[in-house]
């Protein structure tokens, strides 16, 4: 019997949250990060050990169950305040029958990156795929009111921690192995009140984009991921109740995407279905097309 399409939520109750990147405990309603009808443990990256930042929640936590589904080992990297959110993950991931190691700490360190890779090579003896995927944003309505403490910050965690981490874990990559990076819709559309942060998605396009030209002589591929509207924890923890709540609602499919959409996404940029892609982006945002 076929199985029904998902009914996902068209709008959320107005919610805010005071820190970045956001607590996914607290939010209403809960982003969904796995369904049922997403995703068979088909072994696609069976014994294949992956470093996910962010990935307690949100876009990331959905990647992690995805690739736990798909027979992966996971080393998920968060910030030391959302252990929480950390241990139900590797709680989901276990029940799962895979191993989660998490590793909390400061993404905007050169010396975390050594250490992520460190101990994930104690646990697993070996690192396959590294999906870069920690964000923050920080809103304003003109360049003027861009703190240089939150454009610093903004590049610090969204550009310069992924540029710390694909160094330190390259070295430890061989051919097949893959790198994935989280850019954004905003990259391609630009925002007007996301400056900063549209302007660290648009360097993680064109990092992909020339470090796959690097790595293709060892067989190593880079791809990246640009999500439009998805309903995780830094909705809330970026804008104010009232633009929460009409969240998603301008894109053309008419509603915000739940983090398991995407997923599916990332393992096809992970596994060998996607033996012949790189440097390229996959876009999904509910139907906005972006002509690049």
């Amino acid at each position: 019997m076929k199985q029904e399409s998902p009914k996902f939520p068209t709008s959320v109750f107005p919610q805010t949250q005071p820190d970045q990147p956001g607590i996914e405990s607290k939010m209403n309603p809960t982003p969904i990060s796995c369904h049922e009808i997403y995703g068979s443990a088909n072994e696609k990256l069976k014994d294949k050990v992956v470093i996910i930042t962010g990935g307690d929640s949100g876009i990331g936590r959905a990647v992690a169950i995805r690739f736990a589904k798909e027979g992966a080992k996971l080393a998920i990297v968060h910030y030391p305040s959302e252990i929480n959110d950390a241990n139900d993950v590797k709680q989901m991931i276990e029940q799962l029958g895979g191993e989660c190691l998490l590793i909390g700490g400061d993404l905007t360190e050169p010396e975390f990156a050594t250490e992520i890779v460190t101990k994930t090579l104690e646990r697993f003896n070996q690192i396959n795929i590294l999906v870069n995927n920690a964000g923050v944003q920080y809103p304003q309505s003109n360049i003027e009111s861009i703190t240089d403490e939150d454009l610093h910050h903004t590049f610090a965690i969204n550009y310069f921690a992924t540029f710390y981490l694909t160094r330190a874990v390259v070295p430890h990559l061989t051919t097949g192995d893959s790198i994935i990076n989280t850019t954004s819709v905003t990259a391609y559309e630009g925002h007007e009140t996301l400056i900063d942060y549209s302007s660290t998605k648009g360097a993680l396009t064109s990092f992909t984009r020339s470090l796959a030209m690097n790595l293709a002589e060892k067989g190593i591929r880079v791809n990246a991921v640009a999500p439009g509207p998805i309903w995780t924890p830094l909705i809330p923890a970026s804008f104010d109740e009232q633009k929460v709540a009409g969240f998603g609602q301008k894109a053309p499919l008419g509603r915000m995407g739940q983090p398991v959409e995407l997923a599916g996404a990332y393992v096809l940029l992970a596994s060998e279905d996607g033996s012949y892609m790189s440097g390229t982006t996959i876009h999904v945002n509910g139907g906005t097309v972006t002509n690049s």
